[in-house]
């Protein structure tokens, strides 16, 4: 890496997309995702079971077709998609055509049944489940500067920032609709609106768009760190993440870059009806996961199975939990066929 290079000056959007995803980037690595954080889908097998009674019912709401689509987006290292179909009826895993979307190259030990794809197939019918993707999905970060004016933020490859030119076109509309900063009538004035970030969604709506575009018919599904519009944290949530730890994002390959989603922005960027945004704490819930503890009678007539009960119970609660991974936003959309979320 030359000093020239290591001293450019780039759009958020653009640094944390070679960081990630270029020649040597973070999640071409070969320990994968799991090497450096925890999500659903490593804190318990129970969450993969819970994606498998989902897909059953969209199965049962799509007229049990000869062939059912699954496809996991941002696979990792095929985790997911591997618990889910252990976790089917085999009746259901036999009709069932598995897709990894990932741009690591495919794990040598997959089930042979997963087809590994760097996009998503054409044509879906089944269910579509993107988990933590579009986090991932790099964006640009505005600043507001001391005259109240957002600005593009810059970085170099040791994270160091700088404000580049003011937010403009479809990057600036978005701002205005979806996170307004700085300008507003009654707002603060520019000095104590300085520094005031926002990161500007519009790539993931538009790559979320993109994929929901090839579902025919069935369940378009993304969980992931969220906020709503009246609820923007105002300084912003990029972050960094390094073996298990939050760090600062330093856009040079050695840890993950992370920012919170405005799921409220995506579920408007497909215009579908059948639209719902819940918690994943009520999602995994209306699936049959609610984190109950066993009865305490079972401890004294089959005390095995009270302990393998309250394991499970921990688990769910860890997958339920206020404040933790039951925080998560769930966007839900489906394509002709009732909601299979419904209580």
């Amino acid at each position: 890496m030359t000093a020239e290079a290591t001293d450019e000056w780039r759009g958020w959007r653009a640094a944390a997309e070679s960081a990630l995803y270029g020649p040597g980037g973070f999640y071409r690595r070969p320990e994968g995702p799991a090497g450096h954080f925890r999500t659903s889908v490593h804190a318990s097998s129970l969450f993969a079971g819970a994606v498998a009674r989902l897909l059953c019912r969209v199965d049962e709401a799509l007229g049990r077709p000869a062939s059912l689509d699954f496809v996991d987006m941002a696979a990792g290292r095929g985790e997911l998609i591997t618990g889910v179909l252990a976790a089917l009826p085999a009746e259901v895993a036999a009709r069932t055509r598995a897709y990894a979307v990932e741009i690591a190259d495919r794990p040598h030990t997959l089930d042979h049944r997963i087809e590994w794809l760097p996009e998503p197939p054409p044509r879906i019918t089944g269910l579509l489940f993107a988990n933590e993707w579009l986090d991932n999905v790099p964006v640009e970060v505005a600043e507001v500067d001391s005259t109240g004016v957002p600005r593009l933020v810059l970085v170099r490859r040791d994270g160091t920032e700088r404000l580049g030119e003011p937010v403009a076109g479809a990057e600036a509309q978005w701002l205005a609709r979806w996170w307004p900063l700085g300008g507003a009538e009654g707002a603060l004035d520019g000095e104590e609106q300085a520094g005031l970030r926002a990161e500007i969604g519009l790539p993931r709506d538009e790559a979320w768009a993109g994929v929901v575009a090839a579902l025919d018919r069935g369940l378009a599904v993304a969980v992931d760190y969220a906020h709503r519009a009246d609820a923007r944290p105002p300084f912003g949530t990029l972050t960094g993440f390094r073996e298990g730890r939050e760090t600062a994002p330093v856009p040079d390959g050695s840890c993950d870059i992370t920012a919170h989603v405005a799921l409220d922005a995506c579920a408007t960027a497909c215009e579908l009806p059948g639209t719902r945004l819940l918690s994943q704490r009520d999602a995994l819930r209306a699936l049959g996961l609610t984190g109950a503890r066993p009865p305490l009678e079972l401890a004294s007539t089959r005390p095995a199975d009270y302990v393998r009960a309250l394991a499970t119970a921990g688990e769910a609660a860890e997958l339920t939990a206020t404040g933790g991974l039951g925080d998560f936003g769930w966007l839900v959309q489906s394509v002709g066929i009732p909601d299979v979320l419904a209580d």
